[in-house]
């Protein structure tokens, strides 16, 4: 039962019904280290007060039992991302493009674009353009000018948003991805870069965050 204050409390867990009212999506459930019977819960309490469902980490044997209870749910294996939306939304004007600089980014790549797409952005993707071979981006940036905000996926070293950023005029969302050899330290390194670029309009989000990346770009978004 939904309590006056907008959410509905299941003992384990307190769901933010109003959540979509004051960011215009609803809460979005994050998978690992919650029980199958758990997520079974949340999904029947936010079917059934009408809430949109987004389900980000979720693996694909998890997604097989939650298709029992929820026939309707929806799945992108790469981005590992369960879905039901009621309504499909009308697309923004504005253009969100989704950068990897590597094949191993795009996992966290696409976990961006899908929620971008979801929320109601139109979504361009760019992959395998990193720094190693900087005519790769090059040969793309009129698209890349085009796009009202950027999200830049990049492990290794991370320098791809700094490059990004000071070639196009809009904001560059930059994702620090955990690919790497062991001074990578897990997306560290990568972190680290992206807060210390030098180039004005990035901001960084955590590492593998696709989806913190998606939802902020489609707030900026027009």
């Amino acid at each position: 039962m939904v309590s006056k204050s907008g959410f509905c409390d299941l003992g384990f867990a307190k769901l933010d019904i109003d959540r979509v009212k004051r960011r215009g999506f609803a809460e979005a459930v994050y998978c690992p280290g919650k029980t199958e019977e758990h997520l079974k819960k949340i999904c029947g309490e936010f079917i059934k007060n009408k809430q949109d469902l987004l389900l980000t980490r979720l693996d694909k044997k998890t997604f097989s039992l939650l298709k029992k209870t929820v026939p309707r749910l929806q799945y992108h294996p790469l981005a590992r991302i369960g879905y039901l939306i009621k309504e499909r939304r009308i697309a923004k004007k504005g253009l969100v493009a989704v950068v990897s600089a590597g094949t191993s980014d795009i996992p966290v790549a696409e976990e961006a674009a899908l929620v971008a797409q979801l929320l109601g952005s139109r979504v361009e993707k760019l992959y395998d353009v990193g720094v190693a071979g900087v005519h790769r981006v090059m040969s793309k940036i009129d698209m890349l000018r085009q796009a009202d905000v950027i999200i830049v996926v990049a492990g290794m070293e991370g320098a791809l948003a700094s490059l990004v950023s000071g070639m196009v005029r809009c904001p560059v969302i930059a994702v620090p991805t955990s690919c790497g050899y062991g001074a990578n330290f897990g997306g560290l390194s990568s972190l680290l870069t992206m807060l210390n670029s030098c180039s004005p309009g990035v901001v960084v989000v955590n590492i593998d965050n696709g989806f913190g990346a998606g939802y902020f770009a489609n707030l900026i978004n027009i």
